[in-house]
């Protein structure tokens, strides 16, 4: 007989760890008990050595498919340390607060396929109820407020169970066994209606909803709001981890007015069909898009779209044209909660086979999740025409994620719902700050925490996309998420790391935290910190060593350098710890800084005027573009260095080929020119691959501290081009193939100099789908490796985490000297 205590930690809580605990254990013979507390889970074993062993060996190689077991301690009780009913039979206990908060919880889980069935089963108590889950699906982080994590410290703690669900909760046998958010139509949260115009039948209106708590008036809710959607409405849903704004994704008139009132004028937007058979009549699907869809966490999934007309399918699914205008690739995702499902199938039944699902907000601001704000903001305020709502409170804001497979692999594009705040790796390095607090960029803004793990492993909380941090009700939800983080898991910061930008509010607040609380301040250069989010993710899989040095090409909108120009198309032979940068496009001045962001021509006249390409016939379609006062301005800003920082933007250079190829002008959102250049690219590979005229790819030209990528003769090749009258795709598609082949050149000779023989991608033009294949394969074609980010985004999602790399890299070296 052996008598042990099992130490079982990773994410474990929220997922029927206890349940399952309780299951193997009498498969296995096993008396003790379970239970969950703040560092994990707990459990004491008496058994044979032999049941002991198999019942240890279960708990890894069996565990629920949402839990992520990462140890199993096992450790002998001493002598008369446990008390003898113990030894007779197995149970759950009450969990305890009484350890550090270091357990990681589970994130939201997509309705299961247990559930669904329950959820159109007539037979079932809980048909068409709105919030059917259980223990292998449901709200999970969204609605916890503490650890551990049970009933009372989420917010169902306000709703009582009903005998029948009581009984459920305490069966160890059943599927909704300590399923804290369980509930039925008598016990649990029920969905609510407000109606801008007021629906008498259903009395829901102004500060006054209707209530669904009955299946009889949940299921009016829901076919009232499918019936508003039909006729062109547009509804406020709430989701898991905040609202969506809905429309009718076949209605162009709908369509538009949802883009009128949201002030979002050509962004693409995402749409919600109800099966994998429906997304399939929209787009192309692999296998690994069809288990992104399927799958338990059900992102918003980027796809190459049908083209009018293309497959055997006579019943195509048609999109309104504006829902994502001419780009090839869709966003689409499939419901992953209950009262998605319900809506979606009540909504076929209307013929509606696509929804629009947009965050619900207007544009740059945070996502709404209170009732009653979003009833202020999104339908009083005329966004939307009614709210579809509920009585369960969201505790963490949540956007959902966004993916795309590139070349059979995943890439996020946003990380949240479904994948934060899930820990990633870090390399385990001596003298590393017990947690450093990593404040993030200004645009696609997340913040990290760091964890040295007593096992001499490190974590990083990088938590969910929060937006671009330029106002404050953004800074508010910034905020709100760093609470949250250092609340849950008991995180104390040792260190700040931040931007070295000299505006960001994010940097702003750690500079004035470092001084008030007398801590370590590590200021990070952005494109370093996209490198490095590249290796520590390589360090933490193997594929490089914690001293490993690369050659990072961080191709990028806009971060501060340290030379007090706006870089971003950066070559940085680059550690951990430090960089060099031993290369770089050729800088142009900025006139009026994020005024040439937004319009691009603006950009293009800037940088034909550094270029001497301003009298080139090819240049008359830009020129003619701009008011004779814009040109005239802008000459004079660039002449006498008003307001005009000078850029080596590789994002600015591909806005400035969109506007000279009459592509697109100016952005409605961000990196819209040079997302419409790719796609123009795009239909350019339908034909034939051209080949710009001359010395196209650019050249590599000594400078007093580093080489330089001269963008003149692509710039007047493209010119030549416009000349010749030829079509703006096949130049589009030129400039990305001429762009590749000039930075592989750049790449090789560096790294032959250097010895390095591994590069590293990152900066958000990656997000290029067209760019980043091109140069993957002609890099690897040179004989580099090459290395991108699949943990986090390619964007400045990633930077947070490569701030956190760095900063504990350095304070680690600090503290060895």
């Amino acid at each position: 007989m052996r008598h042990v205590h099992i130490h079982v930690t990773g994410i474990v809580q929220g997922v029927g760890m206890r349940p399952f605990v309780y299951r193997e254990a009498m498969a296995h013979g096993i008396c003790g008990w379970v239970l969950n507390a703040g560092d994990g889970v707990h459990i004491e074993a008496h058994a044979s050595v032999e049941a002991l062993d198999g019942f240890v060996a279960a708990l890894s190689e069996h565990a629920p498919a949402a839990a992520r077991v990462e140890h199993v301690a096992v450790a002998d009780l001493k002598p008369d340390t446990w008390d003898a009913d113990d030894e007779q039979g197995f149970r759950i206990v009450a969990s305890q607060d009484q350890t550090a908060h270091t357990t990681l919880i589970s994130p939201d889980i997509a309705t299961c396929d247990d559930c669904l069935r329950e959820l159109f089963d007539p037979a079932d108590r809980r048909y068409h109820y709105p919030f059917i889950n259980c223990t292998n699906c449901g709200p999970r982080f969204t609605i916890i407020r503490s650890l551990p994590y049970d009933r009372a410290a989420t917010s169902m703690d306000c709703f009582p169970m009903c005998p029948e669900c009581a009984a459920e909760y305490g069966d160890p046998l059943d599927r909704r066994f300590h399923a804290q958010p369980d509930a039925c139509f008598d016990c649990g949260p029920h969905i609510t209606w407000r109606e801008a115009a007021g629906d008498m039948e259903l009395k829901g209106s102004g500060t006054t909803p209707a209530v669904g708590s009955t299946r009889e008036t949940s299921d009016a809710i829901i076919d009232r709001c499918v019936e508003l959607l039909a006729s062109g409405g547009i509804v406020a849903i709430k989701g898991l981890g905040g609202f969506h704004l809905a429309c009718n994704a076949a209605n162009e008139q709908a369509v538009i007015e949802l883009r009128r009132r949201k002030r979002r004028s050509n962004k693409p937007l995402a749409v919600m069909v109800l099966s994998l058979a429906d997304t399939e009549r929209l787009c192309h699907v692999d296998d690994a898009e069809r288990g992104l869809l399927t799958g338990s966490i059900r992102p918003i999934v980027l796809l190459r779209r049908r083209a009018v007309g293309e497959g055997d399918s006579p019943d195509a699914l048609t999109l309104a044209p504006s829902v994502a205008h001419d780009l090839p690739e869709l966003g689409v995702m499939l419901p992953y909660t209950p009262l998605q499902h319900l809506l979606l199938a009540a909504a076929a039944s209307h013929d509606m086979h696509a929804l629009v699902m947009t965050s619900g907000n207007l544009s740059e601001e945070p996502i709404e999740t209170d009732d009653d704000l979003a009833w202020e903001h999104l339908v009083a305020a005329g966004i939307a025409d009614a709210l579809l709502g509920n009585d369960r409170a969201i505790l963490s804001r949540y956007d959902d994620s966004v993916v795309r497979v590139v070349g059979g692999v995943v890439m996020p594009v946003r990380r949240a719902r479904g994948y934060a705040p899930r820990p990633l790796p870090l390399p385990a390095l001596d003298g590393a700050p017990s947690c450093v607090l990593a404040c993030g960029p200004q645009q696609k803004a997340t913040i990290a925490f760091t964890r040295e793990d007593a096992n001499g492993e490190a974590a990083c909380f990088v938590s969910q996309h929060i937006g671009d941090v330029e106002n404050g009700e953004t800074f508010d939800a910034w905020n709100a998420a760093r609470t949250r983080l250092e609340d849950l898991f008991d995180l104390m910061p040792a260190a700040l790391a931040c931007d070295l930008h000299p505006s960001y509010l994010s940097s702003q607040w750690a500079r004035e935290q470092a001084r008030k609380c007398n801590l370590p301040l590590v200021e990070v250069q952005h494109h370093h910190a996209h490198i490095a989010s590249v290796m520590a993710e390589a360090i933490a899989t193997g594929q490089l060593t914690t001293d490993a040095r690369v050659l990072g090409i961080a191709f990028d909108g806009t971060g501060a350098g340290t030379d007090g120009t706006v870089w971003g198309g950066e070559f940085l032979v680059a550690g951990l710890a430090d960089f060099e940068r031993v290369a770089h496009l050729r800088t142009w001045a900025l006139p009026g800084g994020a005024a040439s962001v937004r319009d691009a021509r603006r950009n293009a006249f800037a940088l034909l005027s550094e270029l001497g390409l301003l009298e080139h016939p090819g240049a008359a379609g830009l020129l003619d573009t701009l008011d004779e006062q814009t040109r005239s301005i802008t000459a004079t800003m660039i002449e006498r260095n008003i307001n005009s920082p000078r850029t080596s933007s590789m994002g600015r250079l591909f806005d400035a080929a969109a506007a000279v190829l009459g592509i697109c002008g100016q952005a409605t959102y961000e990196g819209e020119p040079a997302i419409e250049l790719e796609a123009a690219a795009w239909r350019a590979l339908g034909g034939t691959a051209v080949r710009l005229d001359g010395n196209h790819t650019g050249v590599f030209t000594p400078d007093a501290d580093s080489p330089i990528l001269d963008p003149q003769p692509l710039i007047e090749a493209l010119l030549n081009g416009i000349e010749t009258g030829a079509p703006a795709d096949r130049l589009a598609l030129g400039f990305h193939i001429a762009i590749t082949h000039a930075t592989t050149h750049i790449a090789c000779e560096i790294c032959d100099r250097e010895g390095l023989d591994t590069v590293a991608l990152s900066g958000g033009v990656f997000m290029n789908q067209l760019l980043l294949q091109l140069l993957t394969h002609e890099l690897k074609d040179a004989g580099l490796a090459v290395l991108v980010p699949h943990a986090v985004p390619v964007n400045d999602g990633c930077i947070a985490y490569g701030q956190a790399a760095i900063a504990r890299a350095r304070l680690a070296q600090t503290a060895s000297r």
